[in-house]
């Protein structure tokens, strides 16, 4: 049994997995991390109070002692700040990536150390495996629908090694009946969707709220000025919804196909697998971190999953420099909207290898 310091965020899961511990017959205390309260007053729900009632209410449940880490600090000099300086660079950063490996196996992660825990605990769908050599492996999560592995994709090998994912094993609705089975106050709480630890705000209010607004035209792939926009960074490639143009063709919509810095234009168009940008099969990928065996050049079984929510594609290496972290690779089929700033996750069938930011993208 370990001394085991489990994250508490006042949701189900986190909550599963500490009352599964505690069956386990580990010794467990429960911590909520403060890591942002909404002191700019943000449009949008940061309910970071009633998460904190509610992870108290389950560790009183539990009988286990609840503590609350303020890491405002680093919270905003590593998540926030990254953020903020991604978007205002041009690119799509990804927090809940950098979230798991800067925040709850990062500077919590020390805070345990500190504090004498042999392990943290979290309620991520993924699961943790020994290897011969007594390192450790990140497989998918047993519930295909709510695998959270790529969000664990940058996450490198003593924080594998020091993780706990007690409930990665189930499927959702088990997680929900361990709740109600411990009789846990917020077995019925329904999950957050927002940003990590932020909450539920609209990317577009957040950054309206740090960065200033540059306009520029909205065009189409011709150069044809079709309206204007707030700011580049608040548009993705792929978006549909929220251009503010309407397509002149019925039942086919504008998408944003690609953004030109130099004259701050918006291009959009319609989503063929023709239109330049949008779908690509070529890419570089750099800060290529691995949770343990690297994969090399010549490699034939890897899979690449460049966003949450879409399945992990066959890819051929063209270049890979371990040292520099940086590896040129093409898909076997065309990708949409790959974008600089985004994570791109590798498997090897369930296990997760690492992952890296996408920084160049096609032809």
């Amino acid at each position: 049994m370990a001394k085991v310091l489990a994250a508490l965020s006042g949701g189900v899961d986190s909550s599963a997995a500490a009352a599964l511990l505690v069956q386990q017959g580990h010794e467990v205390v429960g911590a909520y991390m403060k890591n942002w309260i909404n002191e700019e007053n943000i449009v949008g729900n940061c309910p970071w109070e009633q998460d904190i009632t509610d992870a108290r209410a389950v560790a009183d449940k539990l009988g286990i002692e609840f503590r609350i880490v303020n890491l405002m600090r680093d919270y905003r000099t590593r998540i926030v700040d990254y953020l903020l300086d991604g978007y205002q660079r041009g690119i799509t950063p990804n927090p809940d990536v950098m979230c798991n490996r800067e925040m709850k196996f990062g500077v919590f992660r020390d805070y345990a150390i500190e504090e004498g825990f042999e392990k943290v605990a979290t309620g991520h769908y993924a699961q943790l495996e020994t290897a011969s050599d007594g390192t450790s492996n990140i497989l998918r999560g047993h519930d295909g629908n709510k695998d959270q592995t790529y969000f664990l994709a940058l996450m490198r090998q003593e924080q594998a090694a020091g993780a706990l994912f007690p409930i990665g094993h189930l499927p959702k609705p088990e997680v929900r009946e361990i709740a109600e089975k411990f009789a846990l106050p917020n077995a019925r709480k329904k999950d957050s969707q927002g940003i990590c630890f932020i909450g539920e705000v609209k990317m577009a209010d957040f950054l309206d709220a740090f960065v200033p607004k540059k306009p520029g035209n909205i065009v189409d792939t011709d150069g044809t000025v079709l309206g204007r926009h707030d700011g580049l960074h608040l548009y993705t490639l792929g978006q549909r919804r929220g251009i503010g143009v309407a397509s002149p063709i019925f039942k086919k919509a504008f998408v944003v196909v690609a953004k030109n810095e130099d004259k701050n234009e918006l291009v959009v168009g319609f989503d063929e697998h023709e239109t330049p940008h949008l779908y690509a099969t070529r890419c570089v990928v750099t800060d290529i971190t691995f949770i343990n065996k690297p994969f090399a050049e010549g490699d034939s079984d890897l899979l690449a999953q460049p966003r949450y929510r879409t399945p992990a594609e066959p890819f051929a290496l063209e270049s890979f420099d371990f040292r520099a972290g940086r590896a040129e690779m093409r898909f076997q089929d065309p990708q949409r909207a790959l974008t600089p700033g985004q994570i791109c996750a590798f498997y090897r069938g369930k296990f997760l290898l690492g992952g890296g930011v996408f920084t160049e993208i096609g032809p």
